[in-house]
């Protein structure tokens, strides 16, 4: 067996990857039973074009999802790759089958009837379970797949792409569905989008700090050793006084923001800091392990 395709079945069968994504899926399924289903809201993906099939020809929705999946993961193996294509066959095959068994479980069709509220946890539910599934780095598979042909063949963005599909899916029930859950619709595609970011950003968002000090020797050498976190120093001069110094910048997680504003003040009450949220950081210490010296 080649090392490519040993490395290829060892990162889809990853435990802590397989748990994801089999829950992921599991929260996103539900959500769909127990508030979309239900009360005839309109939704994207593989589910939208569910209920489209489901209404003109009678086809069951987790019938249709489980033909559309293959039909996608076959696609995407010839397309996009087998090495794309293994982290989709999990949700593949399990998203039809747990969300047929979701259906026959007679509590989560009796949740609520209110609209605003099957909105709000169908939304919930899906973002959460599709931004588990791609932040393990899987695939819910589907709708997911012709987003990304487009950006691999045609430079399209993929969210471009995603919402394009999505909303060309809620056109196409908006001729079935009255107005009302059509707005709703809508409303519940924005908030699993919204959520799906928000999940995948989950845990890499960062502080950057940049510190103006006559003690800048001193704070940086407490960032070192108290810290354990790294620094870069620019030479700066100000604008007023054209007085050479050294600004400190270096990057913190959020609970060790508040020890380095403190530890800061301690060493200089005067000291100038700028602190910005930043989105991700790789890198050492970060996305690769520290290196002790």
């Amino acid at each position: 067996m080649k090392a490519e395709t040993k490395k290829e079945l060892k990162d889809i069968f990853d435990l802590k990857r397989l748990f994801f994504v089999i829950l992921g899926n599991t929260i996103y399924a539900a959500g769909i039973a127990a508030f979309v289903l239900p009360t005839g809201l309109i939704t994207g993906g593989t589910t939208g074009l569910g209920l489209i099939a489901n209404q003109y020809f009678q086809i069951p929705i987790e019938l249709f999802a489980a033909a559309f999946n293959v039909t996608m993961f076959i696609l995407a193996v010839l397309v996009l790759g087998k090495s794309f294509a293994l982290t989709s066959l999990i949700s593949t095959f399990y998203f039809p089958v747990i969300l047929g068994v979701f259906q026959k479980v007679e509590v989560l069709q009796n949740l609520t009837d209110d609209l605003m509220l099957c909105t709000i946890f169908s939304g919930l539910c899906i973002g959460v379970g599709i931004g588990m599934v791609i932040k393990a780095g899987a695939s819910t598979g589907g709708m997911d797949i012709p987003p990304l042909i487009f950006n691999k063949k045609m430079g399209v963005p993929v969210s471009v792409g995603l919402y394009v599909f999505d909303f060309s899916i809620l056109i196409g029930q908006m001729f079935f569905r009255d107005t009302e859950k059509s707005l709703y619709g809508i409303l519940l595609v924005m908030i699993y989008t919204v959520l799906v970011d928000k999940v995948l950003l989950m845990g890499k968002n960062q502080m950057q700090v940049k510190i103006i000090s006559d003690e800048y020797e001193k704070i940086n050498a407490m960032i070192h050793q108290k810290l354990d976190r790294g620094t870069t120093l620019y030479k700066t001069e100000t604008g007023y006084l054209h007085k050479d110094g050294f600004a400190i910048f270096t990057v913190v997680s959020n609970r060790e923001l508040p020890k380095l504003n403190e530890m800061v003040l301690e060493i200089d009450s005067k000291a100038f800091m700028v602190i910005n949220q930043v989105s991700e950081v790789k890198g050492r210490g970060f996305t690769l392990g520290k290196i002790k010296m």
